[in-house]
Parts: structure tokens; C-alpha cells; sequence
């Protein structure tokens, strides 16, 4: 009977996991609940989510006050068409996001996931110059940015691995380094030769932190630089935020960081604090402006039967309201100190190179040969989890993006589990 096998062969039967190679793959492990930062399997074993579930659950795993903000919405107000329809969840997170989202923002456009906020952020930048006349078809984007998978997002993503068997289908595309500091001149000088010989149109970034590029971080002034020379050139400005939003850098927002702010921002991820899926892409009056006519030819015509779910909505607005919270930022800060004291700790242990963190992000490459291991991304995964730890490791890049409500305790656990890497490995 199907009921007396464990979700593990049921899986097997049926399941097609994202980012898998299911014929070299181990087999999925079946989670049970979850509550603040630990995630507990069937078979009673625990871990401490160290990577907030992919940075979504940053409030924690089941927050009571958010589940019951959902609970009662969820009596009220179910679902229902955002195209001719509102509803009270959806403005007042508009309201609510608008006092925490960078200078200049006014407009928001709901869509279900961070591959389709930054999908939307790009339509717009093309739109916003088809609409207004300018023969602009091409995007600018760093070198191994990552976007999400849909088709717009693959064409600015620099992560081959990702796309490969798509590439003949993207968008126009071209591309320059990250800003380091030493080489912020010389990738300025990039960006003016890209300029005079493409028609650009839009510019879609990762502010300060390149996540699914193992959390590499780079240069704010050098980024401001770039944006500006974008917005000199009528060059739209789209950050996403996806990943960097809500607290994570150490302010509501990497942008934040930016004397130059954008004239796009995408966003997903933590918006909903991990509870409902949910995207959001949001501009500035200007771009709007550029969609606002009689001919109905110029809309923005894209749309998701979820778009603006009360459900999310309600979600989303408890989280902003945790994020500004004192405790919240408290946490935050606490965070952030115990990671400055860590890197302190390990910065000249021989298997640790190239240490960077950012608000509660925190990474750093382990220095060993790769080619010694077979597959070392897999085995320090093994290694974390045997260890009651929830770390996902890009290579032999180990991150933490642990939730926000992570006690000192909890932290030096996770700390003292990578501490064991370097016996180990």
C-alpha cells in the first residue's frame, strides 16, 4: 500500500525537484514541520535553518504574529482578480512598503516569485523607451549575476550553468564586471565604451551582493559610479532585491548603501516572511509615466492570476511591520556583531580565504582542492546536516543567512559546525 511507504519513495514516484539531477542525486529529505529556526525531519532529527530556507524565512519558521495577520485575512478575503478589482491587504502594503523601499519609488506591480519580479522589471526598462520612441533593445547586466529562469531573467543571467540549453532564445545582452574598488576606473571606462556602441536600455543589478554567485560582494561607491553614468544616459535603473531585500544587508534595503537610487526595484523572497509565494516590482513616477496614455498599446501587459493574493498581501504587511520593529533591528545589529567576531576569529585560519559579510550575511571560501573531494559542495552539505545544521554551500563557498530571531546560542552552533570543516576537510 502507497501508504505504508515514507515520503521519501512516495516522492521518488512522482517529484521533479528544482535544480536536481535526479539520476546522480541523493534522494530528498522529508521535512515534518518547522518552528522559529529549526526544521525538524520525519524521523524526529532537527537542524537550524541557517539559510533562512533561501533567504525567505527570515522572521522565522510559523511566526505566530504573521500566521494570525493571514488567519484572519483568510476569513475575510480569500482571492481575487487584482485587474479591476483592489482590496485593503494590497494598499496598505503599498503604503507600508513606500516608507521603507528607496527614495523615489511610487508605483507597484504584484507578480508571484523573484524570477518574475525581475521578468517585469525588464519589460518595463524595454517598454519604457519602445513607448516613448527610443530604439533601445539592449540590457546591461555584471558578469555572473544570477536573475531567476524565466526567459527574460535567464537572458541577464551570467550563470551558464543555469542556461545553457536556452541561450539561442535570449534577450539582447551585454555585460561588465563587478566594481571591487581597484578596478571601479577601469570598469567605468567599460560601461562608456558599451554605451557609445549599443542602443541599452536598461540596467538590471544586484546590489552589493551576488547570491547565487556564492555571496560575492562588491563596491558601493563603484556601483554608485556605474548608475549614475546609467542615469546621465537615460539608462534604466533595476535593482533587485530580490535576495539583498528586507533587512538582510543590514538595512531595509541594499540600495540603501547607494547615493544613486533606481528607478526599479524587484523583490520577493523575504517580502512574505516565507509563508506564501509572492513578487513585486516597483518604479518611479517617471517610468510609470511612460506607460500612462490613451493608447492601450502602451500598458504594461502582463499579468498573474494570483497577482496581489489578500492572502500574501496580509503576510507581506506583517512582516514590514516586524522588520521595523525595535526588536527586529535589534536582532539584526546582534547579528551582525557576532558575525564581525567570528570572521575575527577564523580570518587567518589557512582554509579560510576571502571572508566578506554584510548585515546578516555571512561567507567565506575554503581553501582546499576541490579536485580531492569528487564533489565538495555535496560532502560539506553531508557534513552540515549530519551535524544538525541547514547550510547549502555554493562550491567551496560556505554562506549563512540565518533568520533574523537566531539566538547567540543557536549562532555559535552554526559556527562551531563550520569550525569543524577544517579538521574535517
Amino acid at each position: 500500500m502507497q501508504e505504508n511507504l515514507n515520503l521519501v519513495e512516495r516522492d521518488k514516484k512522482h517529484l521533479w525537484h528544482p535544480l536536481t539531477q535526479h539520476k546522480i542525486a541523493s534522494d530528498a529529505l522529508a521535512i515534518a514541520k518547522a518552528k522559529g529556526v529549526w526544521l525538524f525531519d520525519e524521523n524526529g532529527n532537527e537542524y537550524i535553518d541557517g539559510i533562512s530556507s533561501w533567504y525567505t524565512c527570515v522572521y522565522g519558521h510559523c511566526n505566530t504574529f504573521i500566521i494570525a495577520r493571514v488567519t484572519a485575512q483568510m476569513k475575510n478575503l480569500d482571492q481575487v482578480v487584482f485587474s479591476g478589482f483592489t482590496h485593503k491587504p494590497a494598499v496598505e502594503l503599498s503604503e507600508a512598503l513606500i516608507t521603507i523601499l528607496p527614495e523615489g519609488q511610487q508605483k507597484m506591480f504584484f507578480n508571484d516569485n523573484g524570477s518574475t519580479a525581475t521578468e517585469i522589471g525588464i519589460k518595463m526598462a524595454l517598454q519604457y523607451h519602445h513607448n516613448l520612441g527610443n530604439d533601445r533593445k539592449v540590457m546591461l547586466a555584471f558578469e555572473e549575476g544570477f536573475h531567476g529562469d524565466t526567459f527574460g531573467a535567464m537572458s541577464v543571467s551570467g550563470l551558464s550553468v543555469y542556461n545553457g540549453a536556452f541561450q539561442d532564445h535570449f534577450i539582447a545582452v551585454k555585460r561588465i564586471a563587478v566594481p571591487k574598488g581597484e578596478n571601479n576606473k577601469e570598469v567605468l571606462e567599460q560601461l562608456k565604451q558599451l554605451i557609445k556602441e549599443n542602443n541599452i536600455a536598461g540596467f538590471i543589478y544586484e546590489p552589493l551582493v551576488q547570491g547565487a554567485a556564492a555571496m560575492k560582494m562588491h563596491d558601493a561607491e563603484g556601483l554608485n559610479e556605474i548608475l549614475k553614468l546609467c542615469k546621465e544616459n537615460d539608462i534604466v535603473c533595476v535593482a533587485d532585491e530580490v535576495m539583498t531585500g528586507f533587512g538582510k544587508t543590514g538595512r531595509y534595503f541594499a540600495s540603501d548603501y547607494i547615493e544613486t537610487k533606481p528607478d526599479i526595484v524587484c523583490m520577493s523572497k523575504a517580502l512574505t516572511a516565507g509563508l506564501l509565494p509572492m513578487g513585486l516590482t516597483s518604479c518611479t513616477q517617471k517610468i510609470y509615466d511612460a506607460f500612462y496614455s490613451e493608447d492601450i498599446a502602451k500598458g504594461l501587459f502582463h499579468g498573474h492570476t494570483y497577482s496581489a493574493n489578500p492572502l500574501a498581501c496580509a503576510a507581506a504587511l506583517a512582516g514590514v511591520e516586524l522588520l521595523r520593529s525595535k526588536e527586529m533591528q535589534s536582532n539584526i545589529k546582534r547579528i551582525e556583531k557576532l558575525h564581525k567576531a567570528f570572521s575575527d576569529k577564523i580570518k587567518d585560519h589557512p582554509k579560510v580565504t576571502n571572508i566578506r559579510h554584510l548585515g546578516i550575511i555571512f561567507a567565506f571560501d575554503l581553501n582546499v582542492k576541490m579536485e580531492r573531494y569528487g564533489n565538495l559542495r555535496n560532502q560539506l552539505f553531508q557534513y552540515f546536516m549530519e551535524n544538525g545544521v541547514y547550510l547549502r554551500p555554493l562550491g567551496n563557498t560556505i554562506y549563512i543567512t540565518a533568520p533574523f530571531i537566531t539566538s547567540e546560542k543557536e549562532m555559535q552552533k552554526i559556527y562551531e559546525v563550520i569550525e569543524g570543516v577544517f579538521d574535517r576537510f
